[in-house]
């Protein structure tokens, strides 16, 4: 082993194998007139452009979205797609509000696709109901695979967004949806229900959650589903801040203080949703919002001013049936917004929180809770006829 460690040159004498004039001073004589090779350039690395401040607003804000896609929060397409008899989401389907290249060219990376049934839908026949749309939806995904993808968390969203895929999210669904029982809650988040939206059913209504509906609360926060407050009460609204462990939504709500909407948010409670953490995803509705983008970026500067940045986004709500203000028809029109937001001032931090980091903090908070509750706490075995009576 000494010879062999003797022959073996040192690091010093390897080092000079990288120069070649100084080790291989012959190569000159035998090729004295080749030129010299010159150095090879250095190139930049690569990175996003950024916006330039100086540019159109417009082409400003399909800049930005190019980096920072939205995760619109609400979409009714499910319930809207039953009702066709053959479409094609890849190819573009002008019966409804959204497709995948009404998508691509509004910069939508990710999507909650709701469950939520017609009034009138209880027991058992609202069970059914979901677990069919749910069985759509998964149908749909499957036969559109070059542009949706179905995602159950923030790092499923993150990876679908970098394969060129639009992430889709289950949720919110109506608490109907549970037919009372904390199992079926438990099915529904194993076949990917992240939102459930605490109203329509007897332990989420006018007078507050009863001992049953804390307990789905707090069975919601062990599984990492997050409660949706729009439309519910106001002592749903205040008991549903003080129990819940993980941030609390409200995907369809504006501000009540620029429109007197029922699902629209008074002041206090968008204090109370910023202390809370909690994410307000204002409609894009003309009867929530305005029938102008001016209107809708009003909300949207109001809810952040008494919120703050870290706590508004966006909620499409197309294909639910509403009516969109101008500039806003359909799923590819989220760069007039964000154009709107450029020429008031908005930050290219705050516009990116608005758009995608919000709900990717919501999930990525949603699964912590869920984690810490699970060590703590097996799944609960409650009944409503044991906790109400």
């Amino acid at each position: 082993m000494a010879d062999l460690q003797d022959e073996l040159k040192t690091t010093a004498e390897v080092a000079e194998l990288d120069q070649p004039a100084a080790v291989w001073p012959e190569a000159e004589q035998l090729s004295p007139g080749l030129p010299e090779i010159p150095e090879p350039p250095e190139f930049p690395e690569c990175a996003e452009p950024a916006p330039d401040a100086d540019a159109d607003p417009l082409e400003r804000a399909h800049a930005f979205l190019a980096g920072h896609p939205v995760a619109d929060g609400y979409s009714g397409l499910p319930w809207a797609l039953r009702h066709l008899p053959w479409f094609d989401l890849e190819l573009g389907e002008s019966a409804v509000d959204t497709d995948v290249p009404r998508m691509r060219e509004g910069h939508v990376g990710a999507l909650f696709w709701s469950l939520h049934l017609p009034e009138g839908l209880a027991g058992d026949r609202a069970v059914g109901a979901t677990l069919e749309q749910l069985d759509l939806v998964t149908t749909v995904v499957q036969a559109h695979p070059e542009g949706l993808r179905m995602t159950h968390s923030a790092s499923e969203i993150t990876d679908a967004r970098h394969c060129g895929r639009v992430a889709v999210m289950l949720g919110p669904a109506g608490a109907g949806a549970l037919g009372d029982s904390l199992g079926i809650l438990r099915n529904l988040h194993a076949l990917g229900l992240r939102v459930l939206t605490l109203t329509g059913a007897s332990w989420a209504s006018g007078t507050g959650l009863t001992r049953f509906g804390e307990e789905v609360l707090r069975e919601m926060n062990r599984l990492g589903v997050l409660a949706d407050l729009s439309g519910t009460s106001e002592a749903t609204i205040s008991r549903a801040f003080a129990a819940s462990k993980a941030p609390v939504l409200f995907t369809r709500s504006a501000a009540r203080a620029l429109r007197p909407h029922p699902a629209n948010l008074p002041d206090d409670v968008l204090v109370e949703l910023g202390a809370a953490k909690g994410l307000c995803l204002v409609p894009l509705t003309a009867e929530q919002t305005g029938p102008s983008v001016r209107d809708v970026a009003d909300h949207l500067d109001h809810v952040r001013v008494l919120a703050g940045a870290e706590c508004v986004g966006l909620s499409g709500t197309y294909d639910s049936g509403a009516a969109h203000p101008q500039d806003l028809a359909d799923a590819s029109c989220y760069p007039n917004l964000i154009a709107e937001l450029f020429s008031r001032g908005w930050s290219e931090t705050d516009l990116a929180l608005l758009t995608w980091g919000n709900v990717q903090r919501v999930l990525r908070s949603a699964d912590f809770t869920a984690r810490a509750a699970q060590q703590r706490r097996a799944p609960s075995s409650a009944k409503i006829a044991e906790l109400d009576g």
